[in-house]
Protein backbone atom coordinates (compact mmCIF):
# COMPACT_ATOMS: atom_id res chain seq x y z
CA UNK A 1 0.00 0.00 0.00
CA UNK A 2 2.80 2.46 0.70
CA UNK A 3 4.34 1.72 -1.95
CA UNK A 4 1.27 2.43 -4.00
CA UNK A 5 0.76 5.92 -2.45
CA UNK A 6 4.40 6.61 -3.32
CA UNK A 7 3.80 5.76 -6.72
CA UNK A 8 0.33 7.45 -7.05
CA UNK A 9 2.56 10.45 -5.21
CA UNK A 10 5.16 10.87 -7.73
CA UNK A 11 2.85 9.98 -10.88
CA UNK A 12 0.45 13.20 -9.60
CA UNK A 13 2.94 15.29 -8.79
CA UNK A 14 4.77 15.47 -12.22
CA UNK A 15 1.78 15.93 -13.69
CA UNK A 16 -0.10 17.83 -11.55
CA UNK A 17 2.26 20.18 -9.99
CA UNK A 18 3.48 20.89 -13.07
CA UNK A 19 0.23 21.92 -14.33
CA UNK A 20 0.46 24.73 -12.30
CA UNK A 21 2.93 25.77 -13.83
CA UNK A 22 1.27 26.25 -17.16
CA UNK A 23 -1.35 27.87 -15.80
CA UNK A 24 0.73 30.52 -14.82
CA UNK A 25 1.22 31.43 -17.97
CA UNK A 26 5.27 31.70 -17.60
CA UNK A 27 4.95 29.63 -21.37
CA UNK A 28 8.15 29.78 -22.81
CA UNK A 29 11.71 29.49 -22.23
CA UNK A 30 15.11 30.81 -24.00
CA UNK A 31 16.51 28.29 -26.17
CA UNK A 32 16.07 24.63 -27.97
CA UNK A 33 18.24 22.05 -29.69
CA UNK A 34 18.03 21.49 -33.42
CA UNK A 35 15.56 18.65 -32.72
CA UNK A 36 11.65 18.34 -32.32
CA UNK A 37 12.35 16.46 -29.24
CA UNK A 38 12.86 19.93 -28.22
CA UNK A 39 15.02 20.35 -25.30
CA UNK A 40 15.78 23.82 -23.70
CA UNK A 41 19.48 25.00 -25.29
CA UNK A 42 20.14 26.59 -28.57
CA UNK A 43 17.97 27.04 -31.40
CA UNK A 44 15.60 24.81 -33.28
CA UNK A 45 17.06 25.93 -36.91
CA UNK A 46 20.47 27.14 -37.75
CA UNK A 47 20.09 30.83 -39.92
CA UNK A 48 19.60 29.90 -43.73
CA UNK A 49 21.52 33.52 -43.98
CA UNK A 50 22.60 36.12 -43.18
CA UNK A 51 19.76 37.43 -40.76
CA UNK A 52 19.04 41.57 -40.58
CA UNK A 53 16.89 41.42 -37.74
CA UNK A 54 17.47 40.19 -34.05
CA UNK A 55 13.92 40.90 -33.11
CA UNK A 56 10.92 41.78 -33.99
CA UNK A 57 8.33 44.37 -32.00
CA UNK A 58 4.93 44.25 -33.29
CA UNK A 59 2.65 47.27 -32.71
CA UNK A 60 -0.55 45.95 -33.54
CA UNK A 61 -3.40 48.25 -34.31
CA UNK A 62 -6.30 46.23 -33.35
CA UNK A 63 -9.92 47.31 -34.96
CA UNK A 64 -8.64 47.48 -38.60
CA UNK A 65 -7.42 50.91 -38.89
CA UNK A 66 -8.29 52.95 -41.88
CA UNK A 67 -5.55 53.22 -44.51
CA UNK A 68 -7.51 56.55 -45.45
CA UNK A 69 -7.07 58.48 -42.49
CA UNK A 70 -3.32 57.28 -41.66
CA UNK A 71 -1.14 56.60 -44.63
CA UNK A 72 -3.26 56.39 -47.88
CA UNK A 73 -4.45 59.60 -49.54
CA UNK A 74 -6.95 59.26 -52.19
CA UNK A 75 -7.85 62.68 -53.40
CA UNK A 76 -10.43 61.16 -56.31
CA UNK A 77 -12.20 60.14 -53.35
CA UNK A 78 -12.49 63.60 -52.05
CA UNK A 79 -13.90 64.71 -55.04
CA UNK A 80 -16.30 61.54 -55.26
CA UNK A 81 -17.78 62.61 -51.17
CA UNK A 82 -21.55 61.58 -51.08
CA UNK A 83 -21.50 59.81 -54.92
CA UNK A 84 -22.60 56.41 -55.03
CA UNK A 85 -19.35 54.20 -55.02
CA UNK A 86 -18.65 53.07 -58.97
CA UNK A 87 -20.51 49.23 -59.02
CA UNK A 88 -17.30 48.29 -61.03
CA UNK A 89 -15.11 48.43 -57.56
CA UNK A 90 -17.31 46.29 -55.31
CA UNK A 91 -19.86 44.34 -57.09
CA UNK A 92 -19.40 40.73 -55.65
CA UNK A 93 -16.81 41.80 -53.53
CA UNK A 94 -16.78 40.76 -50.22
CA UNK A 95 -18.38 43.43 -47.19
CA UNK A 96 -18.88 43.11 -43.81
CA UNK A 97 -21.86 45.43 -42.47
CA UNK A 98 -22.52 46.73 -45.61
CA UNK A 99 -24.21 44.08 -47.51
CA UNK A 100 -27.78 44.89 -49.39
CA UNK A 101 -27.06 49.26 -48.09
CA UNK A 102 -26.40 51.85 -50.13
CA UNK A 103 -22.77 52.23 -50.88
CA UNK A 104 -21.60 56.24 -50.68
CA UNK A 105 -18.16 56.97 -51.25
CA UNK A 106 -16.30 58.86 -47.86
CA UNK A 107 -14.04 61.06 -48.66
CA UNK A 108 -10.82 61.30 -45.99
CA UNK A 109 -12.04 63.29 -42.99
CA UNK A 110 -7.95 64.55 -42.83
CA UNK A 111 -5.21 66.03 -44.99
CA UNK A 112 -1.98 64.66 -45.67
CA UNK A 113 1.07 66.63 -46.19
CA UNK A 114 4.95 65.02 -47.81
CA UNK A 115 7.22 64.72 -44.81
CA UNK A 116 11.28 64.14 -44.98
CA UNK A 117 13.45 63.90 -47.83
CA UNK A 118 11.08 61.04 -48.91
CA UNK A 119 8.21 62.80 -49.38
CA UNK A 120 5.90 60.31 -47.87
CA UNK A 121 2.21 61.40 -47.73
CA UNK A 122 1.23 60.97 -44.29
CA UNK A 123 -2.21 61.53 -42.29
CA UNK A 124 -1.63 65.40 -40.38
CA UNK A 125 -3.55 63.52 -37.32
CA UNK A 126 -0.26 62.02 -37.11
CA UNK A 127 2.71 64.11 -36.75
CA UNK A 128 4.95 62.73 -34.81
CA UNK A 129 4.77 59.80 -36.85
CA UNK A 130 5.23 62.04 -39.79
CA UNK A 131 8.88 62.87 -38.37
CA UNK A 132 9.38 58.66 -39.16
CA UNK A 133 8.95 59.65 -42.98
CA UNK A 134 12.61 58.80 -43.67
CA UNK A 135 13.04 55.89 -41.46
CA UNK A 136 9.83 53.54 -42.69
CA UNK A 137 8.98 51.76 -45.48
CA UNK A 138 4.99 51.91 -46.26
CA UNK A 139 3.45 49.53 -47.77
CA UNK A 140 0.14 50.56 -49.11
CA UNK A 141 -0.87 47.20 -50.83
CA UNK A 142 -1.78 44.53 -47.97
CA UNK A 143 -4.70 42.12 -48.57
CA UNK A 144 -5.97 39.78 -46.27
CA UNK A 145 -8.70 37.38 -46.66
CA UNK A 146 -10.67 37.10 -43.65
CA UNK A 147 -13.46 40.22 -42.97
CA UNK A 148 -14.49 39.98 -39.49
CA UNK A 149 -11.53 40.57 -36.41
CA UNK A 150 -11.06 37.39 -34.85
CA UNK A 151 -10.46 35.15 -37.94
CA UNK A 152 -8.73 38.23 -39.62
CA UNK A 153 -5.97 38.38 -36.57
CA UNK A 154 -6.03 34.69 -36.63
CA UNK A 155 -5.20 34.82 -40.18
CA UNK A 156 -2.63 37.73 -39.55
CA UNK A 157 -1.02 36.15 -36.65
CA UNK A 158 -1.04 32.55 -38.36
CA UNK A 159 -1.14 32.74 -41.93
CA UNK A 160 -4.60 30.88 -41.66
CA UNK A 161 -7.62 31.33 -40.42
CA UNK A 162 -8.01 27.89 -38.41
CA UNK A 163 -8.11 28.89 -34.56
CA UNK A 164 -4.99 26.77 -32.85
CA UNK A 165 -2.39 26.70 -35.34
CA UNK A 166 0.79 28.47 -34.32
CA UNK A 167 0.58 32.30 -34.41
CA UNK A 168 4.19 34.00 -35.71
CA UNK A 169 5.56 34.69 -32.41
CA UNK A 170 5.59 31.01 -31.37
CA UNK A 171 7.00 30.47 -35.13
CA UNK A 172 10.07 32.55 -34.64
CA UNK A 173 11.08 31.44 -30.85
CA UNK A 174 11.04 27.84 -31.66
CA UNK A 175 13.37 28.96 -34.51
CA UNK A 176 15.36 31.15 -33.28
CA UNK A 177 15.13 30.66 -29.58
CA UNK A 178 15.69 33.81 -27.23
CA UNK A 179 18.33 35.89 -25.99
CA UNK A 180 17.12 35.71 -22.91
CA UNK A 181 17.47 33.54 -19.97
CA UNK A 182 15.18 35.85 -17.49
CA UNK A 183 12.09 36.32 -19.33
CA UNK A 184 10.30 34.43 -21.76
CA UNK A 185 11.07 34.59 -25.67
CA UNK A 186 7.83 35.98 -26.52
CA UNK A 187 5.89 38.54 -24.62
CA UNK A 188 2.08 40.42 -25.15
CA UNK A 189 1.11 43.80 -24.19
CA UNK A 190 -2.64 45.43 -24.34
CA UNK A 191 -3.60 48.78 -24.26
CA UNK A 192 -7.11 50.17 -25.62
CA UNK A 193 -8.81 53.63 -26.25
CA UNK A 194 -10.12 55.80 -29.12
CA UNK A 195 -12.79 53.64 -30.43
CA UNK A 196 -14.28 50.58 -29.88
CA UNK A 197 -12.39 48.01 -28.36
CA UNK A 198 -13.05 44.51 -29.67
CA UNK A 199 -11.69 41.69 -27.22
CA UNK A 200 -8.35 39.69 -28.43
CA UNK A 201 -8.25 35.90 -27.47
CA UNK A 202 -5.04 34.26 -25.98
CA UNK A 203 -4.77 32.00 -28.95
CA UNK A 204 -3.91 34.72 -30.76
CA UNK A 205 -0.46 34.38 -29.18
CA UNK A 206 -1.06 30.64 -28.36
CA UNK A 207 2.30 27.84 -29.68
CA UNK A 208 -0.90 25.15 -31.08
CA UNK A 209 1.16 22.23 -32.34
CA UNK A 210 4.77 23.61 -31.39
CA UNK A 211 5.36 22.74 -27.79
CA UNK A 212 4.31 24.69 -25.39
CA UNK A 213 7.10 26.78 -23.94
CA UNK A 214 6.39 29.12 -27.10
CA UNK A 215 3.57 30.63 -26.10
CA UNK A 216 3.31 34.03 -25.93
CA UNK A 217 3.41 35.47 -22.07
CA UNK A 218 0.97 38.30 -21.83
CA UNK A 219 2.15 40.72 -19.33
CA UNK A 220 0.12 43.30 -17.57
CA UNK A 221 -0.07 46.66 -18.45
CA UNK A 222 -0.68 47.94 -14.76
CA UNK A 223 0.92 46.72 -11.22
CA UNK A 224 3.04 43.90 -11.30
CA UNK A 225 3.39 42.77 -14.90
CA UNK A 226 2.85 39.42 -14.24
CA UNK A 227 0.62 38.38 -11.78
CA UNK A 228 2.18 36.49 -8.61
CA UNK A 229 5.52 37.16 -9.26
CA UNK A 230 6.61 37.81 -5.76
CA UNK A 231 6.80 35.24 -2.89
CA UNK A 232 4.06 35.44 -0.27
CA UNK A 233 4.65 37.01 2.86
CA UNK A 234 6.78 34.55 4.82
CA UNK A 235 8.05 32.48 1.80
CA UNK A 236 11.84 33.49 1.04
CA UNK A 237 13.80 32.72 -2.35
CA UNK A 238 15.52 29.71 -0.21
CA UNK A 239 12.38 28.67 0.50
CA UNK A 240 10.86 29.06 -2.92
CA UNK A 241 14.25 27.26 -4.54
CA UNK A 242 14.05 24.58 -2.38
CA UNK A 243 10.02 23.75 -3.76
CA UNK A 244 11.26 23.93 -7.29
CA UNK A 245 14.44 21.71 -6.65
CA UNK A 246 11.59 19.45 -5.22
CA UNK A 247 9.30 19.53 -7.61
CA UNK A 248 11.39 19.42 -10.93
CA UNK A 249 13.73 16.43 -9.08
CA UNK A 250 9.61 14.40 -8.97
CA UNK A 251 9.52 15.55 -12.71
CA UNK A 252 12.49 14.73 -13.31
CA UNK A 253 11.59 10.78 -12.12
CA UNK A 254 8.38 10.83 -13.78
CA UNK A 255 10.01 11.83 -17.60
CA UNK A 256 12.25 8.71 -16.72
CA UNK A 257 9.35 6.49 -16.82
CA UNK A 258 7.46 8.31 -19.84
CA UNK A 259 9.73 10.61 -21.83
CA UNK A 260 7.18 13.26 -22.34
CA UNK A 261 9.09 16.28 -23.52
CA UNK A 262 6.57 18.32 -21.78
CA UNK A 263 7.50 17.39 -18.81
CA UNK A 264 10.69 18.97 -20.14
CA UNK A 265 9.33 22.04 -21.02
CA UNK A 266 7.30 21.80 -17.24
CA UNK A 267 10.90 21.77 -15.71
CA UNK A 268 12.19 24.48 -17.70
CA UNK A 269 8.91 26.74 -17.06
CA UNK A 270 9.82 26.43 -13.58
CA UNK A 271 13.40 27.56 -13.64
CA UNK A 272 12.45 29.90 -15.70
CA UNK A 273 9.59 31.41 -13.44
CA UNK A 274 12.22 31.83 -10.81
CA UNK A 275 14.54 33.24 -12.70
CA UNK A 276 11.74 35.84 -13.77
CA UNK A 277 10.73 36.83 -10.17
CA UNK A 278 14.09 38.43 -9.94
CA UNK A 279 14.04 39.80 -13.74
CA UNK A 280 10.39 41.11 -13.88
CA UNK A 281 10.58 43.40 -11.14
CA UNK A 282 13.72 45.00 -12.75
CA UNK A 283 11.74 44.92 -15.97
CA UNK A 284 8.64 47.54 -14.41
CA UNK A 285 11.23 49.74 -12.38
CA UNK A 286 11.82 52.74 -14.91
CA UNK A 287 13.64 54.57 -12.08
CA UNK A 288 16.96 54.18 -14.44
CA UNK A 289 15.12 55.77 -17.02
CA UNK A 290 15.80 59.57 -17.88
CA UNK A 291 13.17 62.12 -17.40
CA UNK A 292 13.87 62.70 -21.05
CA UNK A 293 12.98 59.68 -22.48
CA UNK A 294 9.70 59.37 -20.18
CA UNK A 295 8.90 62.67 -21.78
CA UNK A 296 9.76 61.63 -25.40
CA UNK A 297 7.30 58.73 -25.22
CA UNK A 298 5.01 60.64 -23.11
CA UNK A 299 5.02 57.53 -20.69
CA UNK A 300 3.59 57.73 -17.30
CA UNK A 301 4.97 53.66 -16.00
CA UNK A 302 1.95 51.54 -14.98
CA UNK A 303 -1.15 53.92 -16.57
CA UNK A 304 -1.79 50.97 -18.98
CA UNK A 305 -1.26 53.22 -22.00
CA UNK A 306 0.35 52.47 -25.53
CA UNK A 307 2.94 54.75 -24.55
CA UNK A 308 4.11 53.11 -21.33
CA UNK A 309 4.23 49.63 -23.01
CA UNK A 310 6.34 51.19 -25.78
CA UNK A 311 9.09 52.15 -23.23
CA UNK A 312 8.66 48.60 -21.74
CA UNK A 313 8.62 47.03 -25.15
CA UNK A 314 12.05 48.87 -26.10
CA UNK A 315 13.09 47.45 -22.26
CA UNK A 316 12.03 44.02 -23.61
CA UNK A 317 13.99 44.18 -26.53
CA UNK A 318 17.32 45.23 -24.82
CA UNK A 319 17.07 42.16 -22.54
CA UNK A 320 17.21 39.74 -25.35
CA UNK A 321 13.21 39.31 -25.95
CA UNK A 322 12.79 37.83 -29.56
CA UNK A 323 9.19 38.88 -30.42
CA UNK A 324 7.34 41.49 -28.27
CA UNK A 325 3.37 42.51 -29.66
CA UNK A 326 1.75 45.40 -28.54
CA UNK A 327 -1.85 45.53 -29.55
CA UNK A 328 -3.62 49.07 -29.18
CA UNK A 329 -7.45 48.05 -29.08
CA UNK A 330 -9.32 51.07 -30.52
CA UNK A 331 -9.64 51.73 -34.21
CA UNK A 332 -12.80 49.90 -34.63
CA UNK A 333 -14.78 52.81 -36.52
CA UNK A 334 -17.91 51.74 -37.88
CA UNK A 335 -19.53 55.42 -36.72
CA UNK A 336 -17.59 58.33 -35.61
CA UNK A 337 -14.47 57.57 -36.96
CA UNK A 338 -13.50 61.56 -37.90
CA UNK A 339 -13.67 61.97 -33.69
CA UNK A 340 -12.76 58.04 -33.20
CA UNK A 341 -9.20 59.36 -35.21
CA UNK A 342 -8.39 62.29 -33.47
CA UNK A 343 -8.77 60.11 -30.16
CA UNK A 344 -6.84 57.32 -31.19
CA UNK A 345 -3.49 58.86 -32.66
CA UNK A 346 -3.31 61.17 -29.44
CA UNK A 347 -2.92 57.56 -27.59
CA UNK A 348 -0.77 55.86 -30.66
CA UNK A 349 1.23 58.28 -32.40
CA UNK A 350 4.05 59.59 -30.05
CA UNK A 351 4.51 56.45 -28.38
CA UNK A 352 5.55 54.86 -32.06
CA UNK A 353 7.62 57.49 -32.86
CA UNK A 354 9.37 57.54 -29.73
CA UNK A 355 9.89 53.65 -29.79
CA UNK A 356 11.64 54.53 -33.27
CA UNK A 357 14.14 57.38 -31.90
CA UNK A 358 14.73 55.39 -28.64
CA UNK A 359 15.83 52.59 -30.61
CA UNK A 360 18.14 54.88 -33.27
CA UNK A 361 19.58 56.38 -30.05
CA UNK A 362 20.69 52.96 -28.58
CA UNK A 363 21.85 51.92 -31.83
CA UNK A 364 19.23 48.91 -31.88
CA UNK A 365 17.24 49.98 -34.76
CA UNK A 366 19.58 48.32 -37.32
CA UNK A 367 18.65 45.09 -36.16
CA UNK A 368 15.30 45.23 -34.74
CA UNK A 369 12.30 44.92 -37.22
CA UNK A 370 9.49 47.20 -36.04
CA UNK A 371 5.98 46.91 -37.81
CA UNK A 372 2.66 48.72 -37.44
CA UNK A 373 -0.26 47.80 -39.00
CA UNK A 374 -4.02 46.77 -37.89
CA UNK A 375 -5.94 43.24 -38.98
CA UNK A 376 -7.72 44.63 -42.35
CA UNK A 377 -8.18 48.43 -43.19
CA UNK A 378 -11.76 49.88 -43.77
CA UNK A 379 -14.00 50.82 -47.00
CA UNK A 380 -13.87 53.93 -49.32
CA UNK A 381 -17.60 53.71 -48.26
CA UNK A 382 -19.47 55.39 -45.72
CA UNK A 383 -21.19 53.40 -42.76
CA UNK A 384 -23.96 55.23 -41.32
CA UNK A 385 -22.49 58.61 -42.59
CA UNK A 386 -19.84 58.77 -40.32
CA UNK A 387 -17.99 55.50 -40.05
CA UNK A 388 -16.44 53.06 -41.92
CA UNK A 389 -16.55 49.02 -42.78
CA UNK A 390 -14.06 46.55 -42.61
CA UNK A 391 -11.92 46.22 -45.80
CA UNK A 392 -9.55 43.60 -46.84
CA UNK A 393 -9.08 44.15 -50.72
CA UNK A 394 -6.13 47.20 -50.26
CA UNK A 395 -5.05 48.57 -46.72
CA UNK A 396 -1.96 49.92 -45.52
CA UNK A 397 1.07 49.61 -43.13
CA UNK A 398 4.99 50.50 -42.45
CA UNK A 399 8.10 48.19 -41.28
CA UNK A 400 11.02 50.07 -40.00
CA UNK A 401 14.47 49.03 -39.03
CA UNK A 402 16.09 45.09 -38.99
CA UNK A 403 17.01 45.71 -42.97
CA UNK A 404 14.15 47.37 -44.43
CA UNK A 405 15.11 49.76 -46.71
CA UNK A 406 14.38 53.30 -45.39
CA UNK A 407 11.57 56.37 -47.07
CA UNK A 408 9.87 54.27 -49.29
CA UNK A 409 6.34 53.43 -50.34
CA UNK A 410 5.48 50.66 -51.72
CA UNK A 411 2.49 49.00 -53.84
CA UNK A 412 -0.43 50.68 -54.34
CA UNK A 413 -4.87 50.99 -54.20
CA UNK A 414 -7.11 52.26 -56.61
CA UNK A 415 -7.95 55.57 -56.91
CA UNK A 416 -10.85 55.14 -54.81
CA UNK A 417 -8.75 53.50 -52.13
CA UNK A 418 -10.89 49.86 -52.85
CA UNK A 419 -8.47 47.30 -54.43
CA UNK A 420 -4.41 46.92 -54.09
CA UNK A 421 -3.83 47.04 -57.82
CA UNK A 422 -0.11 47.62 -57.61
CA UNK A 423 2.39 44.84 -56.12
CA UNK A 424 0.26 43.58 -53.75
CA UNK A 425 1.31 41.96 -50.33
CA UNK A 426 -0.80 39.29 -49.05
CA UNK A 427 -0.64 38.40 -45.45
CA UNK A 428 1.82 34.93 -46.35
CA UNK A 429 4.32 37.46 -48.85
CA UNK A 430 4.67 39.98 -45.03
CA UNK A 431 5.33 36.77 -43.02
CA UNK A 432 8.25 35.34 -45.95
CA UNK A 433 9.53 38.83 -45.54
CA UNK A 434 9.47 39.06 -41.98
CA UNK A 435 11.42 35.36 -41.68
CA UNK A 436 13.56 36.45 -44.48
CA UNK A 437 14.47 39.33 -42.61
CA UNK A 438 15.49 36.85 -39.85
CA UNK A 439 17.64 35.05 -41.86
CA UNK A 440 15.40 32.32 -42.35
CA UNK A 441 13.91 30.90 -45.98
CA UNK A 442 10.00 30.00 -45.21
CA UNK A 443 9.68 27.08 -47.40
CA UNK A 444 12.28 25.70 -45.27
CA UNK A 445 11.32 26.38 -42.09
CA UNK A 446 8.65 23.59 -40.95
CA UNK A 447 7.65 21.41 -38.39
CA UNK A 448 5.80 17.53 -38.92
CA UNK A 449 2.42 17.70 -37.84
CA UNK A 450 0.05 14.93 -38.26
CA UNK A 451 2.36 13.46 -40.86
CA UNK A 452 2.71 17.25 -42.94
CA UNK A 453 5.59 19.42 -43.16
CA UNK A 454 3.44 22.38 -41.53
CA UNK A 455 5.12 26.10 -42.50
CA UNK A 456 3.70 29.79 -40.90
CA UNK A 457 3.82 30.69 -45.08
CA UNK A 458 1.37 27.59 -45.65
CA UNK A 459 1.47 25.81 -48.71
CA UNK A 460 -0.21 28.91 -51.18
CA UNK A 461 2.57 31.04 -52.82
CA UNK A 462 4.34 33.18 -50.87
CA UNK A 463 7.01 35.71 -51.68
CA UNK A 464 9.98 37.55 -50.32
CA UNK A 465 8.75 41.62 -51.18
CA UNK A 466 12.52 42.02 -52.13
CA UNK A 467 11.70 45.59 -52.89
CA UNK A 468 11.49 46.79 -49.36
CA UNK A 469 14.67 45.38 -48.28
CA UNK A 470 17.80 47.41 -48.21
Amino acid sequence: MNNLNRRTFINRSAVGIGSLAFASQLLADDKVEVSQKDSPFGPNIQPHFPAKAKRVIFLCMAGGPSHLETLDYKPKLAEMDGKPMPEAFTKGQPLAQLQNKPLNCYAPRFKFSKHGQSGQEICDQFPHMAKLADDIAIVRSMTTKQINHDPAHTFMNCGTQISGRPCMGSWIQYGLGSESKDLPGFVVLASEGGGQSQPIASRQWHSGFLPSRYQGVYFQSKGDPVMHVGNPPGVTRADQRHVIDTVNGLNQLRNQLVDNPEIETGISQYELAFRMQASVPDLADVSDESQETLDMYGAKPGDGSFASNCLLARRLAQRGVRFIQLYHRGWDHHGGIEGGIKKVSKLVDRGSWALIEDLKRLGMLEDTLVIWGGEFGRTPMSQGGSGRDHHIKGFSLWMAGGGVKPGISYGATDELGYNAVENEVTVHDFHATMLHLLGIDHERFTYKFQGLDMRLTGVEEANVVKEILA
